[in-house]
């Protein structure tokens, strides 16, 4: 190779080389951003409550008290045909997937006859002391596996609290001596902490 083709060459490489610098300086000039003064979104982290207490939980249970000031029955009535696949709710009727629903409300937990209960929900009835008061049924049936770990009902909960208050209401009829509905102020936090949780409603009882 004569030393013109190598100029050649080498005139070629440098050239390239050139034409990439200056295309990468031109580029940056272009399309350089600066970074902003103050960030577009910002993550503010709220500060923790005073004294350490925990933030409101979200899934927070509306009071079984203010819940059935406007319950109604007989829409109660069109929810419960919704339960009817695992339930039955006649006077001495069967137990099916889930236990007959005849008066279960202030029934004591799990004591339902001849229906086979989990080990969450006998656990959960200690030995059969507590009973499916108003308070409890409300929020078993707003999420029952959230409310009793390892209890065999599959069903997922209602969480719209007209839906859940007609069925409460409903489920309170089906008897020969009807309960008493709950007071205004039942279920409510008392002394600033949620309420025990010390009873819920028969397993299945949606």
């Amino acid at each position: 190779m004569n030393s013109f083709e190598a100029n050649k060459i080498f005139g070629a490489l440098l050239g390239t080389v050139f034409v990439l610098f200056g295309g990468s300086l031109l580029a940056e000039g272009i399309f350089h951003a600066e970074a902003p003064e103050k960030p577009g979104f910002a993550i503010e982290v709220p500060d923790a409550p005073a004294g350490g207490g925990a933030a409101p939980a979200a899934n927070e249970v509306t009071p079984v008290g203010q819940l059935m000031q406007t319950a109604n029955a007989e829409a109660g009535a069109a929810i419960f045909k919704r339960c009817q696949a695992c339930h039955s709710g006649e006077k001495g009727g069967p137990n099916k997937v889930g236990p007959d629903l005849w008066d279960v409300v202030n029934r004591p937990i799990a004591s339902h006859e001849g229906f086979s209960y989990s080990a969450a929900m006998t656990e959960f009835s200690e030995g059969k002391t507590v009973v499916w008061d108003w308070d409890h049924l409300n929020h078993f049936l707003h999420g029952p596996k959230q409310y009793i770990k390892g209890t065999a009902m599959g069903f997922a909960g209602i969480a719209k609290d007209q839906e859940r208050a007609d069925l409460l209401a409903y489920l309170g009829t089906l008897s020969d001596n009807p309960p008493a509905p709950p007071a205004p102020d039942a279920g409510a936090p008392a002394g600033g902490e949620a309420a025990a949780e010390g009873a819920a409603p028969a397993e299945g009882a949606a």
